[in-house]
């Protein structure tokens, strides 16, 4: 038996010493991905700047992550089915463990980048055409990936991340909702958090210039949009302090002074406008309030810096503010609800899910799933709530009770 072993491995050792190797091999790939992928690109960021250069290496690489990872597989699995093969042929049961435990990502990432950056550099071609060949049969089922993005975006990990976090007690309400409101920016239109048309305060530069005066610093807002003729027709948008200063000039009284003067020239949007880039074209123009119009060019209502801000803190109030919340939690636990409150406010105020891809405000999602303006005291059920009309103004519903489906059967 000892001497069929050893004329055994004397014939075969060649492919015995392959497989070996190719399993370390395996290792390496295996390992390379465990550590590239988890690697923290913050703490690459920080090494890079301190001078490490294979942090920087690190960086570009898992910068495309649908590359790095289709390179280490197709490397992966070439060296896995040939030292399949060989052990075939061998006839034997040569399975070894191939995995590495990975005691500190970062670490190990430094060290096998270097060597996965050349083999990237060679297959990495052939994974963005494995890649580009997926895209268009999933193009071919309707299903459209950018081409110049990564299959995982950053912005959904990161968010699962924080709600995982926040399920666990790691992360509290507050900084996971001010989180979303920043990840939400890009996907959100002016249109949603703007104040109504129906909402909005104006002057009527026409009014006598001491009702103008009146009504500006009896205002609890700063800025304040001016029409003439219609209230479409805005001019201006006069400033509280531009105001206070013309008043404070020589033989000006409140019944001589021109509000139009003194008026800035106002600035329009339109609704489409998502909110990162209106959030930087307010700190680009240094300005804090613009008129929203549609494609029509009709007015739509205003956007301020403070609204998209809340989008991120949450309600900013000061010792101005008009404190007129909407929502009210009553003793039986149903909710009486405006119906101008925005569903993104009532969601994070109570931590629910409603949608708002359809509707800005409640009483849009209820018109919107009713297929119908509903009249008073009708009710409607979906997502888990029972939605009672309470109130209604001609076409508007200006108040409803909100209350949970499975309460429904329990009120008297």
């Amino acid at each position: 038996m000892t001497d069929v072993l050893l004329g055994f491995l004397t014939e075969y050792w060649l492919s015995l010493l392959s497989v070996i190797c190719l399993l370390v091999i395996s290792a390496f790939f295996s390992g390379s991905e465990t550590a590239l992928t988890a690697a923290s690109r913050s703490r690459m960021h920080t090494l890079e700047n301190n001078g490490e250069e294979r942090a920087g290496m690190v960086t570009r690489l898992i910068e495309r992550r649908d590359r790095l990872i289709g390179t280490l597989l197709i490397g992966n699995n070439l060296v896995n089915i040939l030292a399949s093969s060989l052990t075939t042929s061998l006839l034997i049961g040569l399975f070894g463990d191939s995995g590495v435990a990975i005691a500190s990502p970062d670490r190990f990432a430094l060290a096998v980048a270097p060597w996965v950056r050349p083999f990237v550099a060679v297959v990495g071609p052939i994974s963005s055409l494995v890649n580009a060949i997926v895209r268009r049969i999933l193009h071919l089922f309707g299903i459209n990936l950018s081409s110049d993005l990564p299959m995982l975006t950053a912005h959904e990990e990161l968010r699962g991340a924080v709600n995982l976090l926040h399920r666990e007690g790691s992360v509290i309400k507050a900084d996971r909702d001010r989180l979303g409101g920043v990840l939400d920016l890009g996907e959100l239109e002016v249109s949603d958090v703007m104040i109504h048309r129906t909402g909005m305060r104006a002057i009527n530069a026409d009014d006598p210039p001491q009702t103008c005066v009146r009504e500006i610093l009896e205002s609890p807002f700063t800025r304040l949009p001016l029409w003439r003729g219609s209230a479409d027709n805005i001019i201006g948008v006069v400033h509280s302090k531009d105001l206070l200063r013309a008043l404070a000039e020589p033989n000006v009284e409140p019944e001589t002074l021109d509000i139009v003067k003194i008026a800035q020239k106002p600035w329009f949007v339109p609704d489409s406008t998502n909110l990162k880039d209106q959030l930087n074209a307010f700190l680009r123009r240094k300005l804090h309030l613009a008129i929203v119009v549609d494609e029509y060019g009709q007015v739509q209502g205003l956007v301020t810096l403070e609204d998209i801000l809340e989008e991120i803190v949450g309600d900013i109030a000061d010792e101005h503010d008009i404190d007129i919340q909407g929502v009210r939690q009553e003793a039986d636990g149903s909710i009486v609800v405006d119906g101008s409150v925005p569903i993104r406010d009532l969601n994070r105020a109570l931590d629910w899910s409603l949608p708002d891809e359809e509707a800005t405000t409640v009483a849009g999602l209820v018109i919107h799933e009713s297929k119908s303006i509903p009249e008073e005291r009708q009710a409607f059920t979906f997502y888990g709530k029972r939605f009672t009309v309470m109130k209604r103004v001609k076409n508007r519903i200006t108040k409803l009770r909100i209350r949970a489906a499975e309460d429904e059967g329990q009120v008297g």
